[in-house]
Order: structure tokens, then C-alpha cells, then sequence
């Protein structure tokens, strides 16, 4: 059985605002601890040099003056009331015998030490912690000049509980804020969270619901959402393509059948005939598969390692130079209108394809003594193919079919249903996309690339 919080520590949004909080208080502490050393420092630094300055000055005038004036010196530092609730002063004679001062003796444990010592000392009747300067005089005496550090003890105590209470109360705000922040995490992971749970049972239609903060979650919301349709636009189209090839095998296969069964009834002639008519139509049925095969791998991205930096006003220039006299032969007047030098990264043989099947379809579609327009342009969202012409155009109830794997607006034309649905999935796989929109007259398809796809 887990205890709580070995749960806790678990969850990662936890362990995130616990170790963020922990490093925030941490960082306080050693500031304080920093802040805290110094103002001891600079309150020592400050006793010192005043116990420095006061020994000097009593030196100085012992040695000018003799005993009995630092006698009185002291005797009048200790009745002029400055200080006098920390100063210490004492003078012994070179027997050890008190001449004058606040405390009864040198303390035992700096008898034979000199210079800077802190010690307990008995000053006015009660213990005190004395920083003092211990010095001998030329005659054998000795000058002890000091100051009671109680006051400063008790600073540096009470620094030291006030940090440990910040230490603290910075912990337990450490650990509110991560259950806080984990709270917070999971209310806005349970929605992502709950949506998975039925994608997984098999429901593609679920989306994330958006939140009108503009935020980290919102942006990964719209980019699940988005992998969401573009899964579900292939799931889809899988399943459009398993029936459409269903159905495409099965008409020809059927008359294949047909014709073979009625051949053998009748003499080596229309077996003959037969054989013929079923080598004809599995000739289509491989041109059809193999068509499909060049979609899929095209869908699947494994192109995008042959990419490299592509001059559209180059691709589009070879394209049209091939379909010249295809336009010519249909009295079609085709123009091109080139922008300055769009450039985008792709596969330039696959970009050829497309807009060498978007100007065969305007060309096929447009009609005698038309006109087909093909312009590039680019922007600073990317390049973009245009070709336009001013044939018949499509019914707009039929614009958003456009593209669909098998579809094709006039069934009595040769073909697939392919050409445009490959054209859409190379636009795709250079992070772009293809829109048609009436020309009134005609039709116009634009071609978008991304600069740098993904």
C-alpha cells in the first residue's frame, strides 16, 4: 500500500512546483544567510574598532603619563554614562591585583592570552558574554577594554529564529503551491484526459474544448485538435478509398468474369477477344494501383527527405513549356504571371506533378479558345501557385468534393478521380494546402507551400 505522499510525489506537476518552490526558498535562505553575515560582520568590525581605538588612546597615555592616569581615565569612562551599559574596563597592577574597573578580575580563561578574546565575564554583578582586548603595559600591568556583546548575541538570535520560522513557512508554501499547482494541472488535464478516453473507445468526432485564456493548454488544445481532424480526414478517406477500390475492382472484375464465361461457350475467336478485353482492363486496374501507391506514399511524408530549397518560377516555367502545344492544339491561350523569385523547400520532381496536373485539368476542362492564367506569388506566410481559367467553372454545391479521393465531376471522361487528390496531398506534405474558388467565368485553384514545412 503507497502511503500519500509517495502519490504525491508521483504526479509530475507536483514534483515541477514543489522543486521550483524549494529552489525559491532555498535562494531566500542563503540571501539571508548572506544579509545575516554581513550585519554581524559589520557589527564586530564595529565594537572592535572601538575597543581598538579606546585601548590605543589608554596605551598612549599610560605611557606619557603613568598609571595613575589611566586610572582616572578609566574612572571617569565609567561615570560618564555612555556606554556604560556595555562597556568593560579593567587595569591590574603587575601583581594581578585590581587597580580599577567594571569587572572583579581578568576572566580565568584569558589570564594568559592577549589581544582579542570573547569570553563569560562577571560585569556589574551579572554574567555577560565580553569581547574584549587584552594588552600588557611596559610596566607589567595589564589594560582589558571591552564591551558586553549580550545585546548583539541577542540580534543574532533572534535573526536566527525569525529565519527559521521564514524557512519555515517558505516550506509549507512550497507544498501548498504544488498542491495547488497539481490541482490546477489537473482540472485542465482531466478535459484533454476525458477526451482521449473516448477517441480510444473509438469516437473521432470528440474535440478538446477550447478555453478563451490564451495559454500554454490552449494552444496544445487546438494543436491535439487539429492531429484530431487530420486523423479523422484519413480515417475517413481510408475508408472512402476501401469502398471506392472495392467498387472500382469489382465492376471490372465482374465484366472480366462475364466475358470469359461467354467466351467459353463460344469459339477460340472471342476467347481471343476475351483474353484481350481482361489483359486491357488489368492493365487500367495497375495503372489505378500504381497511381495509388505514388498518393500513399506521398501522404505518408516519406518524401520530405529528398527536400531542398526549390525556385517556383523555374518548375512552373518547365510545366508550361511542356503544355504549350497541348494549348495550342486546343486553341487555349495560356499565359504566366511570375513574381518576383518565390522559393520554397520541397521535392521539386512532386511539385512538378502537381502543377503539371493542375494545367492539364484547366487545359481539358476550359474548353477551345479559352484562357488559362498560371501566376506564383509569395508572401511572408509562404509561396503560392495560381491557375485560373475562364472555361465553365464547377457548380459551387460541388467545390468542397473537389479533391476527394474517386471523385470526378464529369464520370464520362477517362480517369480515376486521383489527379486532384494527389495534387491536395503534395500541397499537404509542403505544409500547404489547395482552395478552389469560382473565377465567374471559370474556375480558380491556389496552390499554397509553406516556406520551411514540418
Amino acid at each position: 500500500m503507497k502511503l500519500p505522499g509517495f502519490k504525491l510525489w508521483s504526479s509530475v506537476a507536483f514534483r515541477m512546483a514543489f522543486n521550483y518552490s524549494a529552489l525559491l526558498v532555498l535562494s531566500m535562505l542563503v540571501l539571508l544567510a548572506v544579509f545575516y553575515t554581513q550585519t554581524v560582520n559589520v557589527l564586530k568590525s564595529q565594537i572592535d574598532r572601538h575597543i581598538a581605538s579606546n585601548s590605543q588612546r589608554l596605551l598612549n597615555d599610560f605611557i606619557e603619563n603613568g598609571e595613575g592616569s589611566v586610572a582616572q581615565q578609566i574612572k571617569d569612562i565609567l561615570r560618564d554614562g555612555v556606554y556604560s551599559d556595555t562597556e568593560i574596563y579593567l587595569l591590574v597592577n603587575p601583581y594581578g591585583e585590581k587597580v580599577i574597573g567594571n569587572i572583579p578580575s581578568i576572566p580565568h580563561k584569558a589570564k594568559n592570552k592577549e589581544g582579542m578574546v570573547e569570553t563569560r565575564v562577571m560585569r556589574s554583578g551579572r554574567e555577560a558574554i565580553g569581547r574584549m582586548y587584552i594588552q600588557q603595559l611596559p610596566d607589567g600591568s595589564k589594560l582589558v577594554v571591552g564591551s558586553d556583546i549580550n545585546h548583539q548575541l541577542e540580534i543574532e538570535r533572534l535573526f536566527d529564529r525569525a529565519s527559521l520560522i521564514a524557512g519555515l513557512i517558505g516550506l509549507f508554501m512550497s507544498i501548498g503551491g504544488a498542491l495547488l499547482f497539481r490541482r490546477e494541472l489537473r482540472q485542465r488535464l482531466s478535459g484533454i484526459q476525458q477526451i482521449v478516453t473516448h477517441i480510444e473507445a473509438g469516437d473521432l468526432s470528440q474535440r478538446i474544448p477550447l478555453q478563451q485564456q490564451e495559454d500554454e493548454f490552449s494552444r496544445l488544445s487546438r494543436d491535439i485538435n487539429s492531429m484530431l481532424d487530420q486523423q479523422q480526414r484519413l480515417m475517413d478517406g481510408v475508408r472512402h478509398i476501401s469502398n471506392t477500390i472495392a467498387h472500382n475492382l469489382r465492376t471490372p472484375m465482374t465484366r472480366i468474369l462475364l466475358r470469359l464465361r461467354k467466351s467459353e461457350r463460344e469459339g477460340a475467336q472471342a476467347r481471343d477477344e476475351a483474353l484481350q478485353f481482361a489483359l486491357q482492363e488489368m492493365e487500367e486496374l495497375s495503372v489505378m494501383f500504381n497511381k495509388l501507391l505514388n498518393l500513399a506514399e506521398v501522404e505518408s511524408g516519406t518524401r520530405r527527405q529528398s527536400f531542398s530549397a526549390i525556385s517556383l518560377n523555374n518548375v512552373v516555367a518547365d510545366v508550361l513549356e511542356l503544355y504549350e502545344p497541348v494549348a495550342e492544339e486546343k486553341s487555349v491561350r495560356l499565359t504566366s504571371v511570375f513574381d518576383a523569385e518565390p522559393v520554397t523547400n520541397g521535392d521539386r520532381e512532386l511539385l512538378a506533378s502537381a502543377i503539371a496536373n493542375l494545367v492539364d485539368n484547366a487545359l481539358k476542362y476550359a474548353g477551345e479558345n479559352a484562357a488559362v492564367e498560371v501566376r506564383t506569388t509569395q508572401d511572408a506566410h509562404g509561396a503560392a501557385i495560381i491557375v485560373r481559367d475562364n472555361g465553365a467553372g464547377i457548380p459551387a454545391t460541388e467545390l468542397s468534393r473537389i479533391g476527394t479521393h474517386f471523385y470526378r465531376l464529369d464520370r464520362s471522361r477517362p480517369g480515376y478521380g486521383l489527379g486532384l487528390a494527389s495534387v491536395m496531398a503534395i500541397a499537404r506534405l509542403h505544409g500547404g494546402n489547395l482552395e478552389f474558388s469560382d473565377a465567374h467565368p471559370g474556375l480558380i485553384v491556389r496552390m499554397t507551400l509553406a516556406p520551411n514545412p514540418v
